[in-house]
């Protein structure tokens, strides 16, 4: 009862567990995933401050994590951002809950969207501060907007339309005219669908246009593939807005239209050369690294340290070079499709330890401390998940050359469990962070000590989306690293509750 009362509350709540390190979000209700614009299973697990994304400024935020420390209930306003990243206030009423030793469990955090009334306040403000400057800037720069608006348009390399209410051509820039080989007269006037003989009547994009005015919503990155007559089969990246300035241009759209059939196109090469290449490098690989475990078995025994060392560096590279193009092929299957999960049950702790123990054994340099446990078995591909956990210490191994010690934490969020691997080396700037996971990205500072392809941290993160997990990264240049991911302990189709 007590659980449907709080999924019934209008009001963002959470729930925090302030035994475990972090004091991650154990629970959240529907009105907080809405607000936020984050689902259930992208909120658990994570500390709150996630939602102030790169604002990390605010006194709030000292206030907040003051009254933490010192188990106390406090009131904020706090700038939060959602998903897609738009503002939003936050008016956050923090209370903690305690045990009948008085003793501070977890924290309960009761929030309400107060954008609408901050924006109305700050608009009385300047209203009553800079009207009279406002008219007498706006006025002036509504003499030259449209000119200037036009000499955008014109220079702006993908095709640009300007429809009314009906979806009737009111403008076109060289570009559009260029690309789909038409005219100005067979363009501007018409209705969109009637062009070129109707061959703009492509449904998905009557379905996209009539949600635009209603809505007032933009269409961000619409992809769209239509076969024209006269052009062939164009593969084009949508982005349309309403558009009103000073009510002169009420209820009009921008529609941008970029053709991208030849960068599909060249990445789709660019994949298939990697999945071939891959596949073709694999088989003689395969057979050195066969040939080489026979030469190891069968060096005589008085052949010299020199000549032990240089079989045993040449295996090591060996087995170096077979991870990149397994690291490769695991690329290529994800582009494709085809990468599978094996789900089975398995003793999530003891996985953890065998790989910690595993990485241990030849990380002479570096201690890696485990804590917490989480007693429980989770349905998932245990070979994936201990792909992600090796690499996750490895890259932790190598980007902190000059630390000694790594952390990992397991622990239970929910109907989740959690592990975070702790490094002390180099770090990241906050814009290497957002791209960490992105196929072939490597930070240019990091590229310059650490050499590499980009891989491992993209196969990662798509391992643990396939498995409905969330894997993210907390770090400061210089300071060091958190890589954390959470697994759904049923499976990835378990249903979350």
């Amino acid at each position: 009862m007590l659980t449907k009362a709080l999924d019934a509350s209008i009001s963002g709540i959470i729930i925090t567990d302030n035994s475990q390190p972090d004091n991650p979000i154990v629970y959240c209700n529907g009105a907080f995933e809405s607000m936020s614009g984050y689902s259930r299973n992208e909120i658990i697990g994570h500390n709150c401050r996630f939602l102030q994304a790169d604002d990390r400024s605010q006194k709030e935020r000292e206030i907040l994590a003051k009254a933490v420390n010192e188990g106390l209930g406090c009131t904020v306003e706090i700038r939060n951002y959602k998903k897609n990243g738009d503002l939003f206030w936050n008016e956050l009423y923090m209370s903690p809950v305690k045990d009948g030793d008085g003793k501070v469990t977890h924290f309960i955090g009761v929030q309400n969207d107060v954008t609408y009334r901050k924006k109305v306040e700050h608009d009385l403000r300047q209203q009553k501060a800079n009207m009279e400057k406002m008219v007498e800037e706006r006025t002036l720069a509504l003499r030259d907007s449209e000119a200037f608006l036009t000499s955008i348009i014109e220079t702006v390399r993908e095709g640009l339309l300007v429809l009314d209410p009906n979806f009737t051509v009111l403008s076109a820039n060289y570009h559009f005219l260029k690309t789909f080989k038409v005219t100005v007269e067979e363009t501007v006037g018409k209705q969109l669908y009637a062009l070129g003989n109707n061959q703009w009547d492509i449904p998905l994009l009557r379905n996209l246009l009539v949600k635009i005015l209603p809505t007032n919503n933009p269409v961000v990155d619409f992809e769209v593939e239509h076969e024209f007559p006269h052009i062939g089969k164009k593969l084009m990246l949508l982005n349309a807005y309403r558009i009103e300035l000073e009510g002169q241009f009420k209820d009009q759209i921008l529609l941008a239209i970029e053709d991208i059939t030849e960068r599909k196109e060249i990445e789709r090469r660019k994949d298939d050369f990697l999945s071939i290449a891959s596949h073709e490098l694999k088989t003689p690989l395969t057979t050195i690294k066969g040939y080489m475990q026979v030469i190891e078995r069968s060096l005589p025994s008085e052949a010299s340290e020199k000549f032990k060392s240089t079989i045993g560096k040449v295996s090591q590279y060996v087995e170096r070079l077979n991870n990149l193009i397994s690291e490769l092929l695991d690329v290529s299957r994800i582009q494709t499709g085809n990468i599978e999960l094996h789900e089975a049950r398995f003793e999530f702790d003891k996985m953890v330890s065998d790989v910690v123990d595993g990485i241990q054994s030849s990380a002479h340099n570096h201690k890696i401390i485990l804590k917490g446990k989480t007693n429980t078995s989770i349905l998932a591909d245990e070979t994936h998940i201990i792909q992600v956990l090796n690499n996750l210490l490895s890259n932790a191994i190598k980007y902190g050359p000059d630390s000694e010690i790594i952390e990992v934490n397991i622990s239970n969020v929910s109907e989740y469990v959690k592990v975070s691997v702790k490094d002390f080396g180099v770090g990241m700037s906050a814009q290497d962070t957002k791209r960490v996971f992105e196929r072939f990205f490597r930070g240019s500072e990091i590229q310059q000590r650490f050499p590499g392809m980009g891989i491992g941290l993209y196969v990662c993160d798509q391992i643990i989306k396939n498995h409905k997990g969330t894997l993210w990264v907390e770090s400061q240049k210089g300071k060091g690293s958190i890589f954390s991911f959470t697994l759904p302990k049923n499976g990835k189709g378990s249903d979350e509750q």
